[in-house]
């Protein structure tokens, strides 16, 4: 990237991404980037831990720190999943809240505008998304005064994480609040994540998209190899955990048909993340009650040091 010139001052930080689950914070990520570096699915709390998206742009670095979506945790992994995104919050230069603009403020957001209130935060900006799904103006402006009702923002912004609408006038909002400074990152890195990372999250979202009911929450994955083959691609061996003998038979399906199904589908979106061929081999575990288990949520790496503190 050709760095702007010494008459204008450069702004480099980062802004936390937070919101309650399923409010398209990954999407919103994915499309600011320009490219997929995050997980998404139409089901609640796809991501499950912090991830950057390094946005390097002529004038400024921003630095995305997506989020868990803050929930009422019902088990040790939804717990580190709200301390991930609290922690987000402690060392910003900006706080984007995002909400969905086409529905009334949930329990769930009032409690991500409680913890907001109670810190001694960095600005926050009210970022309304899914406006493709609202059409009324005066619907928007309702949205709007029903979430600044829980939460004042002295700025706020209606956007689509799908078509693009307004999010130029949320990075001009960002840019202004970050410090003059050089790039923090190396201006050609994207995200804080290695690829094998990636890929385990690739092949949680292709579960997402084909598994029911409760399966899909209580599924992890883990990359047991991740092995470079020169010009032939990579080689991924990759082991899907579930907690219940009987999710293990649903994952496989009759005669492997599910499995080879997300197989399939988590290649793919490997391949478009990786730029190369790639081979993948999935098997399925049991790890019963591993969302509760804090041995298998470090081994799943879920829970780090700093986190156990």
């Amino acid at each position: 990237m050709e760095m702007p010139s010494s008459t204008v001052a450069y702004r480099s930080g980062f802004v936390a991404l937070v919101g309650r689950p399923n409010v398209g914070k990954s999407t919103l990520v994915n499309s600011l980037m320009r490219q997929k570096i995050a997980a998404v699915s139409p089901r609640p709390q796809t991501t499950r831990r912090r991830q950057l998206g390094i946005l390097s742009l002529e004038q400024a670095q921003i630095v995305f720190v997506d989020t868990p979506g803050i929930h009422r945790p019902l088990h040790k992994l939804g717990e580190f999943m709200n301390q991930e995104s609290l922690k987000a919050l402690e060392h910003v230069d900006g706080i984007v809240w995002l909400v969905d603009a086409s529905q009334p403020p949930h329990e769930e957001d009032r409690l991500v505008a409680a913890h907001l209130a109670a810190l001694k935060a960095p600005p926050v900006i009210l970022a309304l998304n899914k406006i493709d799904l609202v059409k009324s103006e005066a619907e928007r402006a309702k949205s709007r005064e029903a979430f600044l009702a829980i939460f004042p923002c002295v700025n706020t912004v209606m956007l689509s994480a799908l078509d693009g609408r307004g999010q130029g006038e949320l990075l001009d909002l960002l840019i202004a609040l970050l410090p003059p400074g050089e790039p923090l990152y190396d201006t050609e890195q994207i995200t804080d994540l290695y690829e094998r990372d990636i890929a385990a999250d690739l092949v949680r979202e292709a579960a997402l998209e084909y598994l029911r009911e409760e399966v899909p929450y209580s599924l992890a994955v883990r990359v047991d190899e991740y092995t470079e083959r020169g010009d032939s691609g990579a080689f991924i061996h990759a082991t899907i955990f579930v907690e219940r003998d009987s999710h293990k038979g649903i994952v496989i399906g009759r005669g492997g048909e599910m499995l080879k199904k997300i197989g399939a589908a988590a290649r793919r979106q490997i391949e478009l993340m990786s730029g190369r061929k790639v081979f993948l081999e999935l098997k399925v575990k049991v790890s019963k009650n591993w969302r509760n288990d804090p041995q298998a949520l470090r081994f799943l790496g879920y829970v780090r040091e700093e986190n156990r503190k």
